[in-house]
């Protein structure tokens, strides 16, 4: 009898298991299922569902696809392309793997750098450019210098922190006050000066353990005006937040779940982290009497090939005894940062076609015997081996710039060597 209850358990519980994969995996696939069944959902994502229909396709569809075109551009010459095809990413996204938690990463930076990017160019009316530094200017730039912008930073990313700390479902009193103030406190000219060592400014007695996603920036010397556009990424970093973690943080026992909401947030801190300053000299005769400054993302090429470098030192990870956490595999490994991805299954070969998996295999691929990297024929055929054709393309050739403004070229035959894999 007790065997039957346990089989019966069993059996109720893989659809179940199954059914978080395939919800998940489907709203990657089909962005548009996210709000299908507005009813079942709570808190602030329901509300952006009911009423933003452009903030979600602004975050849903075209995050998501920049996501995975930038896959396809990175893994391009590699086993796994990163292809789109559903069959294929099916399968691929209902596992653990390496590939999974950059597909996840890729589209949760997707869908922070689409946000972002809307509110700068004021497609939506739900945000703009990020101003908070002339709150207490009448909104007018102000003069800063290296220490008191960055403190202000400081400032704004604890409100970032305390507002992704409150529940979905409504707000605390008491963090809400504590928000407000730190919102109003997070000018320029409000925060007491920071040390200055090294060329590097440091709050005295502060801990240096957590990195700043404002380290790598390079504040101009003497004083400047912050003004200009900033880009609101922490506007893109919630939002991405609601819509890509919400349901999986109802279900955080297992370790699936732990890894997808480990590797979104390393996506989105990719963006965060990569955030660059960008000035503009004013004055006459091309002097730089004042200079004005703001933050502005990189190209998202530029942060899915930081992430791409992850994917490649991603640290594999095993679910600890508590059941909240995990940890290492191999007990000689540093546990991961939050930069980091992290994956829990192994990734298979690639090379051969296995629909389990949804691995494509690499026959037919065009590989390089030339390169010395992942497109190279041995490596791309797994040493197969590969035909050579010659192939006849058409090039623009001979091009003239005419007056004004039309460029006319002439079209010439060009001859090609192209490896393929056996």
């Amino acid at each position: 009898m007790r065997l039957l209850m346990v089989i019966a358990i069993l059996i109720f519980a893989m659809p179940m298991t199954g059914f978080g994969w395939a919800e998940g995996t489907n709203i990657l696939l089909d962005p548009n299922l996210m709000c299908k069944k507005t009813r079942r959902l709570r808190g602030k994502l329901a509300e952006i569902c009911r009423h933003d229909s452009a903030l979600l396709k602004e975050i849903i569809i075209n995050g998501i696809n920049l996501g995975f075109r930038e896959c396809e551009f990175q893994f391009r010459n590699r086993r796994w392309n990163c292809t789109v095809l559903r069959k294929s990413m099916r399968k691929i996204l209902m596992r653990d793997s390496r590939e999974t938690g950059f597909v996840n990463a890729i589209t949760a930076a997707g869908v922070t750098y689409a946000v972002t990017k809307a509110c700068t160019m004021g497609t939506l009316v739900e945000c703009s450019c990020d101003k908070a530094h002339m709150r207490r200017n009448g909104g007018q730039p102000q003069m800063v210098t290296a220490a008191t912008a960055e403190a202000a930073l400081e400032r704004q990313q604890q409100a970032a922190m305390l507002r992704q700390q409150v529940p979905l479902q409504g707000e605390h009193p008491g963090q809400q006050q504590r928000m407000n103030r730190i919102n109003n406190g997070s000018t320029m000219m409000d925060i007491s000066p920071m040390e200055n060592r090294n060329g590097r400014n440091r709050r005295p007695g502060g801990r240096r353990g957590r990195r700043k996603f404002w380290d790598n920036i390079k504040f101009p010397e003497g004083q400047w005006e912050w003004g200009g556009c900033s880009d609101n990424v922490n506007f893109g970093l919630r939002h991405s937040r609601v819509f890509l973690d919400a349901k999986q943080r109802q279900r955080r026992s297992d370790l699936g779940t732990l890894v997808k909401l480990h590797n979104n947030n390393a996506g989105r801190l990719a963006i965060r982290d990569a955030m660059r300053l960008e000035c503009k000299c004013h004055g006459l005769s091309g002097s730089c009497t004042v200079k004005t400054c703001w933050l502005k993302m990189p190209p998202f090429r530029e942060v899915a090939g930081r992430l791409r470098d992850r994917y490649d030192s991603a640290r594999k990870v095993t679910l600890r005894n508590d059941g909240n956490s995990f940890m290492p595999e191999s007990p000689h490994t540093r546990p991961a940062n939050k930069y980091q991805l992290v994956f829990a299954d192994e990734s298979p070969d690639f090379c051969t076609p296995n629909a389990k998996s949804g691995a494509l295999g690499t026959q037919g691929r065009e590989c390089n015997v030339t390169s010395s990297g992942s497109d190279r024929c041995d490596r791309l055929c797994c040493n197969r081996g590969h035909t050579r054709r010659i192939v006849e393309e058409q090039t623009n050739c001979k091009c003239v710039f005419k007056w004004c403004c039309e460029v006319t070229c002439e079209k010439c035959l060009e001859h090609r060597a192209v490896n393929t894999c056996l």
